[in-house]
């Protein structure tokens, strides 16, 4: 009875975690892969708080590989006309003065975008000139192959143009820095680069 009862309760284990593990990846995209055929020993049981890392919480917006993301929205007030801000976003030059790096920009639909020594990297999707630019956007110490959905809209208001960003499918872990980076590394360089160019017309 031992040795066949513990056998016994040995492979219904091992047929309780396949379905346990079959059930929690269906219909998800792991980042990694265990190699087929290879199976949990039946001793082991599979940690809590994988379920939790995995599971999106709430109605939380996911995009691409399947991991809890948040949506930023910004708004910034720019001393210059919204044709002259949108051109800041869209020419290469102007985007290697403000991030002084240099940097991949093909502003069409479908063409790259790479920033900050490639700790930036996207896509662009949507161009209306001077009014809106969409983007697959993401940063390198992202999930591979995990792009958020950048739309940055211009407006203009009297002399200025407020720009509006909204940034969808950002990892909750990156969500703070995501920010930091959009204030410091893009508005308040612009806003330098700004202030240099009407400097030097005056």
């Amino acid at each position: 009875m031992r040795t066949e009862g513990t056998t016994k309760v040995r492979e219904a284990l091992r047929d309780y975690l396949k379905a346990l593990k079959t059930e929690f990846t269906l219909g998800m995209i792991l980042p990694t892969k265990a190699p087929v055929g290879q199976e949990l020993p039946p001793e082991r049981k599979p940690s809590g708080n994988t379920v939790q890392d995995s599971v999106s919480p709430q109605s939380l917006d996911t995009v691409g590989v399947k991991i809890p993301t948040v949506r930023i929205v910004m708004r910034e007030m720019f001393n210059s006309p919204a044709d002259e801000l949108y051109s800041i976003f869209t020419t290469k030059e102007l985007v290697q003065k403000f991030s002084k790096c240099p940097a991949v920009i093909e502003a069409e639909k479908g063409g790259k975008l790479q920033m900050f020594e490639g700790c930036v990297s996207g896509e662009y999707t949507e161009l209306v000139p001077s009014q809106r630019i969409v983007l697959k956007w993401r940063c390198r110490s992202w999930p591979d192959e995990h792009y958020a959905t950048v739309a940055l809209t211009f407006q203009d208001v009297a002399a200025q143009t407020e720009l509006q960003l909204e940034c969808k499918g950002v990892p909750v872990s990156a969500e703070e820095s995501t920010r930091q980076c959009w204030k410091k590394q893009y508005f308040e360089e612009i806003h330098l680069l700004l202030q240099q160019s009407q400097d030097s017309m005056e």
